[in-house]
């Protein structure tokens, strides 16, 4: 079959681990696998360890002296990227899907695993091996929610695929790649894209209620990197944009985001073979190539792209700066501005003007992740801080005031959980 929904109700029920417990779980779909015991030594939110899964994935674990490694992780090469043909029906330009069609195309792998829209809701990601190239064209565009994608390493195992390739977002690639030794695949090429922040389907259809009088006709929303939200319509309409600063966030419940969202340490998906983003583009796409298999990877796509040099204007500090009031001020909730309503559509106008763009902007969001990674897990879960902040996240906030505090830190050697 060339798209094989994995059927959800045929996979293992998720177990409820102590992350689970806790909210701390993405369902990426390990804990569905075999191996009950597997998510204590898989999943980013009990004990992640990217420094010796750095070295096992790009042989070298990334220096933050080195470039941009210290904001975006390990790469040979960042490019500003669009395919000179774009995909119809892709969120950018279509080059992640264009990488796994590549890979099918060229018999370099049997299999993709990645997620396609619910028949029955186009937003829900379902998770598919896809075998098809052509077949990849249904899996364009975002979805919202959580997706076990991990769990069909089994199915895809049993069927037979001995190479296979991953498009995934980082707490689906750091499963996969701490199990990765055990799995018996030939190979595996994974493709990532950054995660900012997910929640249910559910929770992002009452955010399509606040965005339009008929969410189900909206087709297409991206946030983009001049500070609008992007939406557009199958029912004729013209597309639309709304500045970030006139979103409807302070209606939104103040779980809106879960935890685990609010605690993530890998924003840039530093242990894909390649990353394809946006935060970087300045409205084109931003890909970081992180070790001999990404570059194979691009390979693929030679003669297809157009590159331009990257932006890098405005300052992060006072966003950044700002952000980390407003996260403290929320206690655990949205960080909104505290903003009259007739000072916002100046500041909307400013905001594209004058504000970071370019590297500059993705600099600043990777600083406010983790930002709000440490402010969170202290208020909800301080016993999980030593283990769960890596040291790439203490390095991020410390130009802000934030240093680990007794306990927090994780010291060398220290194998207790």
């Amino acid at each position: 079959m060339p798209l094989d929904p994995a059927n959800p109700p045929g996979l293992h029920a998720p177990a409820l681990g102590g992350a689970a417990r806790e909210g701390l779980c993405t369902d990426c779909g390990v804990s569905r696998m075999g191996d009950g015991k597997a998510c204590g030594r898989a999943c980013q939110f009990i004990r992640p360890d990217y420094p010796a899964l750095e070295r096992a994935a790009h042989g070298r674990s990334a220096d933050p002296e080195r470039g941009e490694e210290g904001f975006f992780g390990p790469y040979r090469a960042m490019h500003r990227a669009r395919l000179t043909a774009p995909a119809e029906g892709a969120q950018w330009t279509g080059i992640t899907t264009a990488l796994a069609a590549r890979l099918l195309e060229t018999g370099a792998v049997d299999a993709v695993l990645t997620v396609a829209p619910d028949p029955e809701d186009r937003w829900k990601p379902l998770p598919v091996i896809v075998t098809d190239p052509a077949a990849l064209a249904q899996c364009r565009g975002m979805r919202m929610g959580y997706a076990p994608l991990v769990a069909l390493l089994e199915p895809a195992r049993a069927a037979g695929h001995r190479r296979i390739a991953m498009i995934g977002i980082p707490c689906q690639v750091y499963a996969l790649r701490a199990l990765e030794a055990e799995l018996g695949f030939e190979r595996i090429f994974v493709i990532g894209t950054p995660c900012s922040d997910n929640t249910t389907t559910e929770n992002f259809h009452t955010f399509l209620k606040l965005l339009d009088p008929k969410p189900e006709t909206i087709s297409y929303l991206e946030f983009r990197a001049d500070y609008r939200l992007e939406l557009r319509f199958d029912d004729g309409r013209p597309g639309r944009t709304i500045p970030f600063l006139r979103l409807p966030i302070s209606k939104l419940p103040a779980d809106f985001f879960p935890m685990t969202c609010k605690t993530c340490v890998d924003y840039t998906n530093r242990l894909a073979d390649i990353t394809v983003g946006y935060m970087a583009g300045d409205g084109d796409q931003w890909v970081i190539v992180r070790n001999r298999r990404g570059a194979e990877l691009l390979q693929l796509l030679e003669g297809e792209l157009q590159t331009r040099p990257f932006a890098d204007k405005g300052k992060r500090r006072g966003p950044v700066a700002g952000f980390l009031k407003n996260t403290e001020r929320a206690a655990g909730g949205l960080p909104l501005r505290a903003m009259p309503d007739w000072a916002r559509p100046i500041a909307a106008w400013l905001q594209p003007r004058i504000g970071p763009r370019g590297l500059e902007f993705a600099r600043a969001r990777v600083e406010m992740k983790a930002i709000e990674t440490v402010l969170h897990l202290r208020r909800a879960h301080p016993a999980r801080m030593k283990n769960m902040v890596p040291d790439h996240v203490w390095r991020l906030v410390a130009p802000y005031g934030i240093a680990p505090e007794p306990g927090e830190r994780r010291e060398e050697g220290d194998t207790q959980p």
